[in-house]
C-alpha cells in the first residue's frame, strides 16, 4: 500500500469561538479524484489551507507528499497545482506574459503543454486578463495550476459561479486526464452534482466535522433504499441535516 499524497489526522482549527475544524481526519491515495463537499462555510477552504500549508496545525497533523507543508513549503507546493474559487491573477498582464511569468516558479514548467492548453481552451496569447469573461479567467488559471504536470491538483471551489460549458471544461477532460496519469485531484465544492459527476471518493464536511468519508461506488451502495440509489444531495441531507445542505445551484 503506498502512502497516501495528503494525510491529515485529527485537525483542530479554531478561529476565535468558532472552531473551523473539529479533529477531522482525511487519506487521499495516489491516483484518485477526491471530492470535498460541503455547505459554504463547512470547513473545506480551511482545511484546503492546512494542506497548502497556509494555516498552521493547531493539534493534529498534516502531511502531504509525507511532507509538512507549513516545514517544507518548497517541497510541497513545487508539486502542486492550485485553482481557487477568487483566482487573483494580475488583470495588467496579457496571457503570453501569465505564462512567462508563472513558468519562473516551477522547474517542472513544460511550455509545450502550457501552449496546447492555452489553444484548448482558446484563450488569446495577446489578451489582457483583465479583459477577459469569468469562464476565460478560469481557464486561465487552470493552464497556470497545470502546465508543470503537478503530482496533486486541488481545486477549491473552481467552477462556482461560472456557466455549465467552463464548468464541463473544468470537471471532465481535465480532471479524468490528471487522474488517468496517476496524479492526484482533490476537488472541493458545494455543488454535490459535479462532485459525483467526476469523483472516485467523497468526503461530506459540515459545520467542520466529517460525517462520511469512503469511495463514491460504497456510498452509493450502502445508501440504496428499495433498489433506489439517492443523489449525493439527499445522502447529505441524511447525514448532516438539511440545516447543513448545500444551497441548490441556481
Amino acid at each position: 500500500m503506498s502512502e497516501p499524497v495528503i494525510a491529515v489526522s485529527n485537525l483542530t482549527r479554531r478561529f476565535g469561538a468558532k472552531t473551523a475544524l473539529a479533529s477531522v481526519s482525511l487519506s487521499v491515495p495516489r491516483g484518485a479524484v477526491h471530492g470535498l463537499v460541503g455547505a459554504n462555510g463547512a470547513g473545506k477552504t480551511t482545511l484546503i489551507k492546512h494542506i497548502l500549508g497556509l494555516l498552521r496545525a493547531e493539534s493534529g497533523s498534516v502531511r502531504v507528499f509525507g511532507l509538512d507543508p507549513v516545514e517544507d513549503p518548497v517541497g510541497t507546493l513545487s508539486r502542486i497545482g492550485y485553482l481557487s474559487e477568487e483566482n487573483d491573477l494580475p488583470g495588467w498582464m496579457r496571457v503570453d506574459e501569465l505564462l512567462r511569468y508563472s513558468r519562473a516558479f516551477y522547474s517542472a514548467w513544460d511550455d509545450a503543454y502550457a501552449e496546447e492548453l492555452r489553444q484548448m481552451f482558446a484563450l488569446d496569447a495577446a489578451a489582457k486578463i483583465k479583459n477577459l469573461s469569468k469562464g476565460q479567467k478560469a481557464r486561465a488559471g487552470l493552464l497556470v495550476a497545470l502546465a508543470h504536470r503537478p503530482e496533486l491538483l486541488v481545486l477549491d471551489e473552481p467552477s462556482s459561479g461560472l456557466d455549465p460549458i467552463v464548468r464541463r471544461d473544468i470537471l471532465g477532460a481535465v480532471i479524468r486526464t490528471i487522474a488517468d496519469e496517476g496524479r492526484t485531484v482533490l476537488f472541493s465544492s458545494h455543488l454535490l452534482d459535479e462532485v459525483e459527476q467526476v469523483a472516485d471518493h467523497v468526503t461530506m464536511i459540515s459545520k467542520g466535522t466529517i460525517v462520511l468519508s469512503a469511495p463514491l461506488v460504497t456510498i452509493k451502495e450502502t445508501h440504496r433504499v428499495d433498489g433506489r440509489v439517492p443523489s449525493l444531495d439527499e445522502i447529505f441531507i441524511a447525514h448532516a441535516g438539511a440545516s447543513a445542505a448545500p444551497p441548490p445551484e441556481v
